[in-house]
């Protein structure tokens, strides 16, 4: 099979959105549970895991149920936080849920209202409460010069990784846990991952804005298919020189990774085609073709709903008020 850009996009961007789509987004909501604090919403809970949460031999008493919403009690984030560790290590320990046995002891933050956290959760069992999560990626490229075309350093993910084996993802990328800045989320995957030094990326590298989605989760994401994964990925760019002259070179390091190819952007539009970047490492190979003038009006008709798409209006309190204004 063949991808077109926007089926690309359709891949990562799954869940109908209630602005544009109302009566699919109704329909696809009708027997989901609202995640809510103080009246918002901060996550979408499938018919699945809210069995979990309405057994309370399993689940504890450390939550407010009604028919049609899920809250976590708690005064403080503190409360909160310590709420939500007991419910996930409960089922943990019960095997309730496959894509607990990914377990990372990486917390990330769920916000409230004005950029303020609500509470902190373990990474791997975000997607069970469908909260917004953060990353961030990074574009390695060779800037074109008057002998050679741009390239990009594309890396295939480990065949051993539980998630995505072997698929092809962006340079360097990784998850935003708790107290880290999208930069420094950056400036350490890019050592993890590909070698780079710390001192070259923080001095070359150039914020580029972000991409939004709302990812629903297959097998190939590993644990349960239908899980749901609304994400904010800022985007970075940086070039760097020819690797037989200025380098410097991305190298495997952690076990992550596979290899590093240097592409060019026909050779990486055609593995986009065939469907072999990672859903999401797709999106922001499409978000940079769009920055770099690679895709355009002229060349690709669903250029507005692509861009429009890529850059989702979430409707989840964000950790920076501002983050949809930039």
């Amino acid at each position: 099979m063949r991808y077109s850009n926007l089926e690309l996009v359709d891949r990562v961007d799954a869940f109908p959105n209630a602005a544009t789509h109302p009566i699919a987004f109704a329909e696809r909501t009708a027997d989901y549970a609202r995640f809510t604090y103080l009246s918002h919403t901060i996550g979408y809970i499938i018919p699945l895991v809210r069995a979990a949460l309405d057994d309370r031999a399993l689940s504890g008493d450390w939550w407010e149920l009604t028919p049609n919403t899920v809250s976590l009690k708690g005064d403080t984030v503190e409360e909160r936080t310590a709420n939500m560790a007991e419910t996930t290590k409960r089922w943990r320990e019960a095997k309730r849920f496959d894509i607990l046995s990914g377990w990372r002891n990486e917390q990330y933050t769920v916000y409230a209202p004005q950029g303020k956290p609500c509470f902190h959760m373990e990474r791997s069992a975000t997607p069970l409460f469908g909260v917004l999560t953060y990353g961030s990626h990074m574009t390695v490229y060779v800037p074109a010069s008057p002998t050679r075309p741009l390239r990009i350093w594309v890396p295939r993910r480990a065949a051993g990784k539980s998630t995505y084996p072997s698929m092809l993802d962006n340079t360097v990328a990784g998850g935003m846990g708790d107290g880290a800045t999208p930069l420094a989320t950056i400036i350490k995957e890019a050592g993890e991952e590909a070698s780079l030094p710390a001192a070259y990326v923080a001095e070359n590298v150039r914020a580029a804005g972000f991409v939004s989605y709302f990812y629903v989760r297959g097998a190939e994401a590993g644990g349960e298919a239908g899980l749901l994964q609304p994400e904010i990925e800022y985007v970075y760019d940086m070039a760097v020189g020819e690797p037989d002259a200025e380098g410097p070179v991305p190298v495997p390091c952690d076990g992550e990774v596979a290899e590093h190819m240097l592409l060019t952007v026909p050779e990486v539009r055609e593995q986009l085609a065939l469907g072999n970047f990672k859903p999401n490492c797709a999106a922001v190979m499409l978000d940079f073709f769009v920055r770099h003038g690679f895709l355009d009006a002229e060349n690709e008709p669903d250029i507005v709903e692509i861009y429009t798409r890529l850059h989702r209006r979430l409707e989840f309190p964000t950790r920076c008020n501002n983050l949809h204004k930039l």
